[in-house]
């Protein structure tokens, strides 16, 4: 067992395709799962607290919808030209044949991209490393024909197909009810860490039952046949025994803790009411990866999230003292982590920023933007996937990740996100009111935004509007300040109706005044007690 290293964990904003070809170096990972999306055709949400309206209690995480666009003919392109030199030739032909059999549509476009992430895992990955893909039946039979391709060609080894098993409430009378994920486990060599020992799975009642001898020492046993079989009836068993010694012998009970682990699964599926759940619809079980974390690592190892969402695995792998790695595509999820993290483990996980790096006492965060000129970036992206992604920066950094984000495309009436305030009304009575965002990143803007805000908060009847912007403007300033203020009766301050701030100003640290009422995301449970980390609590 080595000790746990001292440089900080990683959690990338980005792109996990370029983040692992800039950042993950060759064969320095000991353990990598993802659950990455799995052409399911479906939006996934965040689940918001209600403390408002109802339908805005929760936001689009993610889609998981596939087309071919650019990106996909840009990524088939890489693949059969083996640009990153790690494609074999399997995976070339596998590719080749998939777009005969296909077309260049949404399944192939979901396979490229699947296919160059792989190819990178199998790169990070130690020799001594494991690999676990958590996918469905959608995919999961072209899944395994991509990871062969890659990991099989090279003398990499399939292990198992794991079934992971569950419950939903959710049934259907059209089918048989689908109530099961598939989970694709690869060794990158023979030689591949497995301890498979700390996850023996309790004796049942009638096997106990069967170890009916004791010997003078006390240890229970029962009697197998050399090859194996459980022998006779109780009388009979110790006559051969006593007559056919070698025909015979003692299986002791304690030999073993437990049983073996299989390769069939159950484990809840994580309903909205569980102690866990955080929000997310696609957020795992800890119970899940602390199975897998526990069977392919070891304290100190590293392991690699490459679709982190919610951070379920770095979680659990901060809690059994690995070293992880996590990267996630939305800043949504990032904020989530982030919070997780520190709600979980407390002051280690807070962060600051210096103008230079995000960072904790034992986190690093790279991708954020830190200065004018990666905010500009993020906010002239293309990709229309990523196309709200410098709205969720700026509403939630402003906000210290307690606002809620307006994901609609088009008709959200200039809004996009709101955070609630507490107040108090004309008897003194707790109440929430809310505050609306809009993010602009256009260099120049008309007063005409201010008087929209100004509208749009009268319409919702909300306590005050933010506008941010990507620039510095003086004639939207001064244009706020025509349209008076908001009395907090909690704080018994005054705040403008309409406030004005700047992407350099929450690079430098400022962030919303107002008494946010409380957390709109779920808080993870913390678990440590007197520095001790608490299981299944």
């Amino acid at each position: 067992m080595q000790e746990k290293e001292n440089s900080k964990n990683q959690l990338y904003y980005g792109d996990n395709l370029e983040v692992m070809r800039k950042f993950v170096k060759d064969e320095s990972v000991d353990l990598c799962y993802i659950d990455p999306p799995f052409n399911s055709k479906r939006n996934y949400n965040q689940i918001y607290n209600n403390i408002g309206k109802e339908d805005t209690a929760q936001s689009q995480a993610f889609v998981d919808t596939w087309t071919w666009d650019d990106a996909a003919e840009i990524g088939f392109a890489e693949i059969i030209e083996n640009k990153s030199g790690l494609m074999t030739r399997q995976s070339v032909n596998l590719i080749l044949m998939l777009e005969k059999i296909l077309s260049k549509g949404s399944m192939l476009a979901y396979l490229v991209s699947m296919t160059n992430r792989i190819a990178e895992i199998y790169r990070v990955l130690k020799p001594t490393g494991s690999f676990y893909l958590h996918c469905d039946p959608t995919m999961s039979h072209y899944l395994k024909l991509v990871l062969d391709a890659l990991f099989c060609a090279r003398g990499g080894m399939f292990r198992n197909e794991i079934v992971w098993c569950y419950k939903e409430r959710e049934l259907s009378k059209k089918y048989f009810n689908r109530k099961h994920d598939i989970i694709f486990f690869y060794a990158k060599s023979k030689n591949y860490n497995f301890y498979p020992n700390r996850l023996l799975e309790p004796y049942s009642e009638g096997t106990i039952k069967k170890f009916n001898y004791t010997d003078e020492d006390g240890r229970k046993f029962q009697i197998r046949g050399k090859s194996g079989e459980y022998v006779g009836k109780q009388g009979l068993k110790i006559e051969i025994e006593k007559t056919n010694p070698d025909l015979v012998y003692r299986d002791y009970l304690d030999k073993s803790a437990g049983v073996l682990p299989r390769d069939w699964w159950q484990i809840p599926f994580l309903n909205r009411a569980a102690k866990e759940r955080l929000g997310l619809d696609t957020q795992k079980p800890e119970a899940l990866l602390e199975r897998i974390i526990l069977a392919s690592s070891d304290e100190g190892d590293i392991v690699l999230d490459a679709y982190c969402g919610c951070g379920t695995t770095v979680a659990v792998a901060e809690k059994l003292d690995r070293n992880w790695i996590g990267i996630d595509i939305s800043y949504q999820q990032v904020s989530l982590i982030l919070k997780r993290l520190e709600d979980t483990f407390g002051q280690d996980f807070t962060t600051t920023t210096d103008n230079k790096e995000l960072a904790s006492k034992k986190l690093t965060v790279s991708g954020v933007p830190q200065d004018m000129a990666s905010a500009v970036e993020l906010a002239n992206r293309k990709d229309d996937r990523l196309r709200k992604e410098f709205e969720k920066w700026a509403v939630l950094t402003y906000s210290n990740n307690r606002a809620i984000i307006n994901d609609k495309k088009g008709g959200d009436g200039g809004v996009d996100g709101l955070a609630y305030i507490s107040d108090l009304d004309e008897n003194r009575k707790m109440i929430f009111r809310e505050v609306l965002f809009s993010v602009k990143s256009s260099k120049n803007l008309s007063p005409t935004v201010i008087r929209d805000l100004y509208g749009t908060v009268g319409r919702e009847n909300a306590a005050a509007g933010i506008l941010i912007t990507l620039y510095p403007m003086e004639n939207l300033v001064k244009e706020a300040k025509k349209y008076g203020s908001y009395h907090n009766s909690m704080l018994g301050k005054t705040f403008d109706k309409i406030q004005v701030v700047t992407v350099e100003e929450i690079l430098q640290g400022e962030r919303l005044k107002l008494p946010v009422a409380k957390d709109v995301l779920k808080s993870a449970e913390r678990k440590y007690k007197d520095k001790q980390i608490v299981f299944g609590e």
